[in-house]
């Protein structure tokens, strides 16, 4: 039986106490429906089920919430769904007094108003009949269906989780094997613990201290992962209400003295916004965001003082993925833009599946109308940008993607009560997130559940992941502090214990570099296949997947895992490691460029100084170890090694390949010219990896963008393209010294 729920010792109708839930301070939410009455609820319970015809009063607000996100809804299961639950636990009443029936309308509310469709709303109803009633799942089945009697199996699973530490490792386990097959348990999970979080008022100081803790160390970053920001903003704030009432205080107050404050600079930044979006003719919604109790707490911390706009930032909403990227670029001609705020997650979009461009933009001076300011403050706003489907997947989540295992033609039947639905085993979910993939992956391949524990504690605690980019123009997502170790368990599983050595941004690195957000990163794989893994490498491996492998190869290989050496022509201080020139490498990894030479079996590499890329006209000359280097002819260390009478090695491009260039423009500022000159490239065939601009001087500004191309063949067009766009004078590649 739940915690919550306690049964009288004769099964009759129990009237609600005068008793209240204590409930902890609700957080500052977006525009929503207040709070419901739970004690009504239950009054309207006790009345027994409605007729047959008409649904029941109690489920009122639900179905209003789901009919919001679904207008086209077949409402009957619900309905049958609350009969049901109301009747199994009829005579329950949670430690607050109210029925007990109460709990699973609270927590399938939640879900209704997140958007969750309406097979997940059917089990969240009956979440706990299994578990606290003689309801069976025999009978669940038969009423609705294997897809309800799959889900309320998978949360009464995880309602037996037992939280203390000697229990943790293996239980945790199963709730998350049971989260990974079907990602609306954990969705039901969560919304379940929210609102006993609440309504914890009504237990013990030490308990509720111990509840708020395991939420805090293991609910609320599952919320993260799976991208339910909206419950994982009141969960962090409920939270720290309970933990740290003292910084909750204080956090309050600072909010409610600035919501009394007569003037809002986040106001005026938004009527500047919507009158630059409106003159621009892109159709926008600008919302002002505040800012939950513990994002204020942190940037308390972090700025000191907390000045108007630091409450809260500007959300932009449009329709197409296009009219992001023009909000910004108006937004950057109009407004003086703080180019280290800029991040594109649409492009790369995060682990949790969330999508958006930040940005932010100074004030002017004058605007600086904090208390104690002076003209010399400038203040910051923070935009986010991204259209009306990414902020719904945003805010909710895995839960606003429906049912992710069925198709969009039968989406509907999916819903209807007795359809036929997946059965027990192996589920195919193509809207899983990587990290909650990968996580499944790791979680089998533990050799012991204290392994699975402290890895899966170490990856909750990480709170940023970055984007690496592999040669191939493929991607792989890593936790922030990773290293080319877990890039190569990343990208080739337990085929990495062949690596030796990584290429980062075109320069040969250690295994042990540390890899930055947009690095290029590729893997050099040695050819035996008998290859083991340095037992060195554990001390540089951050992710489950890598830890998880080496310990795993090590403990069935006593003795093994020497300390790796350095392959042969391994230089640390070298620009580009050797590879061979048009030699086939093994399947499935990265081969270097198609370079072909005057001497056959020569290594060749590219040289750093003037990063040579197809169609570019090359020339080689050859080093130490029999090395050829290659070099654009106009570079001019071609000319300084002619002068010495070095000797020329015919060299030559094979087959055009996908190459990355970076490029810059050069230009007058104007209105509208970073929008025009993103679609220019777009048009053209380049992918945007990373872009920055320079703050104007003198009217003119320097854009720098690294761009993906499928064919280097198709850059000189690139760059015409480029210099046509008004205002654009100059496009150049980039030059860089060797070291």
């Amino acid at each position: 039986m739940s915690a919550e729920a306690t049964n009288p010792p004769t099964p009759v109708p129990v009237v609600p106490t005068a008793a209240t839930a204590a409930v902890a301070p609700a957080t500052v939410r977006r525009k929503s429906r207040p709070r419901i009455d739970l004690r009504r609820l239950g009054r309207a319970a006790l009345l027994g089920p409605a007729a047959r015809d008409r649904l029941p009063d109690a489920i009122g607000h639900v179905v209003e919430a789901h009919r919001a996100h679904h207008p086209d809804a077949d409402l009957e299961p619900l309905r049958r769904a609350y009969l049901l639950a109301e009747s199994s636990h009829r005579g329950q009443t949670r430690k607050s007094g109210e029925p007990y029936i109460t709990h699973p309308l609270a927590v399938t509310l939640i879900l209704a108003e997140l958007g969750a469709e309406t097979t997940t709303l059917t089990a969240s109803l009956l979440h706990d009949t299994v578990e606290d009633t003689e309801v069976t799942l025999d009978q669940v089945r038969e009423q609705f269906g294997e897809e309800v009697r799959y889900l309320v199996d998978g949360v009464t699973k995880l309602e037996k989780v037992d939280y203390g530490a000697a229990a943790e490792p293996e239980t945790f386990r199963k709730m998350l094997v049971a989260t990974g097959s079907d990602v609306r348990v954990m969705s039901i999970k969560l919304a379940d613990r929210l609102h006993n979080m609440r309504t914890l008022g009504v237990m013990r100081p030490e308990k509720q201290a111990r509840i708020a803790g395991v939420t805090r160390d293991v609910l609320i970053p599952l919320a993260e992962r799976l991208g339910v920001q909206a419950l994982k903003t009141e969960l962090e704030d409920l939270v720290f209400a309970i933990l740290h009432p003292e910084e909750y205080e204080r956090t309050r107050e600072l909010i409610a003295e600035n919501a009394a404050r007569a003037a809002d600079p986040l106001a005026v930044v938004a009527d500047e916004v919507r009158a630059v979006l409106r003159e621009a003719g892109i159709p926008a919604e600008v919302l002002i965001r505040p800012r939950h109790f513990v994002s204020v707490h942190r940037v308390a911390r972090k700025r000191g003082r907390l000045r108007g706009a630091d409450f809260g930032r500007l959300l932009v909403l449009v329709g197409e993925d296009a009219d992001c990227y023009g909000v910004l670029g108006e937004l950057h001609t109009c407004m003086t833009p703080v180019v280290s705020e800029f991040k594109d997650f649409i492009a790369v979009p995060k682990f949790n599946l969330y999508q958006s461009l930040h940005t932010a933009v100074a004030l002017p001076q004058a605007r600086a109308d904090s208390p104690g300011g002076t003209s010399n403050d400038v203040q910051v706003v923070e935009v986010l940008i991204r259209t009306h489907q990414m902020h719904k997947v945003a805010e909710a989540g895995v839960v606003a993607l429906g049912n992710p295992y069925a198709s969009a033609a039968d989406a509907s039947a999916a819903d209807a009560p007795g359809a036929d639905d997946p059965a027990d085993g192996e589920r195919a979910d193509p809207t899983r997130p990587g990290w909650l993939s990968r996580l499944l992956e790791w979680q089998q391949a533990a050799p012991d559940p204290d392994t699975f524990w402290s890895t899966l504690r170490e990856d909750l605690a990480q709170d940023r992941e970055i984007t690496v980019f592999r040669p191939d123009g493929g991607t792989l997502g890593l936790p922030e502090g990773a290293t080319c170790v877990d890039a190569a368990y990343g990208q080739y599983g337990e085929d990495a214990h062949a690596c030796i050595g990584a290429r980062v941004n075109g320069r040969l690195a250690t295994l042990s570099t540390v890899l930055k957000d947009g690095d290029t990163v590729e893997l050099l794989m040695g050819q035996d296949p008998a290859s083991e893994p340095s037992r060195e490498w554990l001390e540089h491996a951050h992710t489950p997947a890598a830890r998880i492998a080496i310990q795993r190869w090590l403990a069935t290989h006593p003795g093994g895992g020497a300390p790796a050496e350095e392959p042969a022509g391994y230089r640390a201080d070298a620009d580009f490691p050797e590879r061979r020139a048009s030699g086939p490498g093994p399947a499935g990894r990265p081969q270097g460029a198609d370079v072909r030479t005057d001497r056959p079996g020569a290594a060749v590499r590219l040289a750093g100084c003037c990063t040579p890329v197809p169609p570019d006209e090359i020339t080689g000359f050859p080093v130490r170890g029999g090395v050829v280097t290659v070099h654009r002819v106009e570079c001019a260390a071609v000319a300084h090694m002619k002068s010495r009478g070095r000797a020329e090695i015919g060299v030559r491009w094979g087959d055009t390949t996908a190459c990355r260039v970076t490029l810059v423009a050069e230009s007058f500022g104007r209105r509208g010219l970073l929008a025009d000159l993103t679609e220019a490239i777009a048009l053209a065939g380049g992918d945007i990896v990373s872009a920055t601009v320079e703050p104007p001087s003198e009217q003119r500004v320097r854009h720098t963008y690294t761009l993906q191309l499928p064919d280097a063949a198709g850059l000189p067009s690139l760059m015409r393209a480029m210099r046509d766009v008004p205002g654009v004078y100059d496009v150049s590649r980039t030059r860089h010294q060797g070291s």
